[in-house]
């Protein structure tokens, strides 16, 4: 019996693995509840209707056809969204169906089948009324996967009318292996009719002589990068790059610049986006546009977008491209120009962001904006309210400075430019709103200055310069109050860090309990004391 039992177990999490390899995370399907039902609503009383009809497709009406049908350049798109919103249901009555099977509720579990196979018989008769052209492997697969899901809704009928425990456990075994047969060849069904519809998509985009249809064509492009890292790794694997960069390398498509490079972004989250724009030198004509003086302000902040996508460090897969340290100094020169001309906060965060990944990306970034003069365009960036408009660039700008900071050299630029001050005042940072995503960049902006005010008060003047605008109460508050740092640890940890360098240069404004506590124990010890110290409500 232990053995039957774990091998039941076995096969339920086979199964939804498939099950969530196959269907993807889907934004289409993330919206307001009630959008959502209105939505779905369509196949759910198509399913019903079926029910009753024993499993006979119902065609698309005509006004929904006509409308499918009003332009070519959409089509493709609307049978993919059509698609995704069928192998979603799917998949949750096949999820559902599992979880039903665990409780042994035979009834529920017949009727779910029921629906299951109607909702199977209604997306292949939908797509292949739009597609017209259904091929070999594709009726393969959809023969095979009606086949399976037939022979479930037969196995589960017959549970229904037995009530002899032992048979019901020993045809489990059956419907199991049944139903991860039916979530592998629906899965492999989906994949190949996405690639299939994507691969379409791409086409268009790569034979395009015309504005119209290479932006409807992007556009759609676009928005299934939305839906989810996997459709982004079947676009790559369809040399979706190829045809974008092929947009970007000609100049009667410069209108078209800026959202193709923000489709280039989406795809790069996947390595295999990556894998590509390497294969098809796209960092050179990245540099290219960064550098092209003619180009627009939008369409440099979103190849600026591109770079920091492919640059950055929370991308476990992300490698030192050869290409791109051949071209990292026009890349970082651009870049930091950018920052300088921004009009808007949203062109500042682009390439302030891009300007941050690059830094730690390789360690030569920081002497090449060193020798540009980056510190006196940061510092003076944050001054302006317009262009430095959020926590969120304030979080670049603190990443940058706090890698550059372990430069000798940058000490004296923070000098010179003021910048202790603007230090202190994002040392201060706190949210406005409560938002939990800006609270969290408020807590990366106090804890990378912190630790950019411990490496550069190496420096005397620098360390005075701090400890003159009250630098060291101000990092007392932020060691004993919890409620300050919003409970943060890392925050805690850079300004004990921060203080104890400042406590080296003057002990003036140390109090003999800051330095018992905060100063002279290990800094574990003070790190445990000061986290004890938040109240409890309890």
């Amino acid at each position: 019996m232990g053995g039957s039992m774990h091998e039941n177990e076995l096969t339920h999490s086979i199964l939804l693995s498939r099950l969530s390899c196959s269907v993807f995370s889907m934004h289409l399907i993330q919206m307001d509840s009630v959008q959502r039902w209105m939505e779905d609503l369509k196949f759910m009383t198509d399913c019903e209707c079926m029910c009753i009809l024993q499993s006979k497709p119902i065609s698309i009406e005509e006004d929904a056809q006509s409308e499918f049908s009003l332009s070519s350049q959409h089509s493709d798109c609307v049978n993919l969204q059509l698609l995704l919103k069928r192998a979603w249901i799917i998949s949750t009555e096949l999820t559902r169906i599992v979880q039903k099977l665990e409780k042994n509720r035979w009834q529920r579990v017949h009727s779910m089948t029921v629906r299951v196979n109607c909702h199977v018989r209604s997306m292949i008769s939908e797509y292949n009324t739009f597609t017209k052209n259904s091929w070999e492997e594709m009726k393969q697969y959809e023969t095979m996967l009606v086949e399976k899901c037939s022979e479930l809704t037969t196995v589960t009928e017959r549970c229904i009318q037995i009530e002899d425990e032992q048979i019901l456990k020993s045809m489990k075994s059956c419907i199991n292996d049944t139903l991860t047969t039916v979530a592998q060849y629906f899965g492999q069904l989906i994949e190949l009719a996405l690639t299939h519809e994507i691969k379409n998509l791409v086409k268009e985009i790569d034979s395009s002589d015309n504005l119209y249809s290479a932006e409807s064509a992007t556009s759609n492009l676009f928005s299934l990068t939305q839906e989810g890292s996997h459709l982004c790794r079947i676009i790559a694997k369809v040399r979706g790059i190829v045809a974008l960069f092929k947009i970007c390398r000609q100049d009667c498509f410069r209108g078209l610049y800026p959202q193709t490079l923000r489709t280039l972004a989406s795809i790069c989250c996947v390595e295999e986006g990556i894998q590509q724009l390497e294969k098809v030198d796209g960092i050179l004509c990245l540099t290219d546009i960064l550098t092209d003086t003619t180009h627009s302000q939008a369409t440099h902040a979103e190849a600026a977008a591109v770079v920091a996508q492919i640059t950055s460090p929370h991308l476990t897969f992300t490698q030192h491209l050869g290409s791109f340290l051949e071209n990292m100094e026009e890349i970082v020169t651009a870049l930091l120009k950018l920052c300088q001309e921004a009009t808007s906060g949203e062109v500042f965060l682009l390439a302030s962001a891009a300007l941050a990944n690059i830094t730690f990306f390789d360690a030569m970034a920081c002497e090449m904006l060193l020798q540009l003069d980056a510190v006196k365009i940061l510092i003076a960036a944050c001054c302006d309210k317009q262009k430095v408009d959020s926590p969120y660039s304030r979080d670049q700008v603190a990443t940058i400075l706090a890698n550059m900071s372990v430069l000798d050299q940058c000490a004296s630029e923070i000098i010179q430019g003021n910048g202790v001050e603007v230090l202190m005042e994002m040392l201060f940072e706190k949210s406005s709103s409560g938002n939990p995503a800006e609270v969290a960049a408020c807590e990366r902006v106090q804890q990378k200055i912190a630790v950019t005010l411990a490496r550069l008060s190496r420096d005397p003047e620098v360390a005075h310069a701090a400890i003159n605008l009250n630098c060291i109460p101000h990092l007392i508050k932020l060691c004993r109050s919890p409620t300050e740092r919003n409970n943060s640890d890392s925050v805690l940890v850079a300004c004990l860090a921060a203080l104890r360098r400042l406590a080296v240069m003057t002990p003036a404004g140390l109090q003999e309990s800051d330095i018992q506590q905060l100063v002279k124990p290990r800094l574990v010890d003070s790190f445990l004391l000061c986290t004890n110290m938040e109240e409890s409500f309890v």
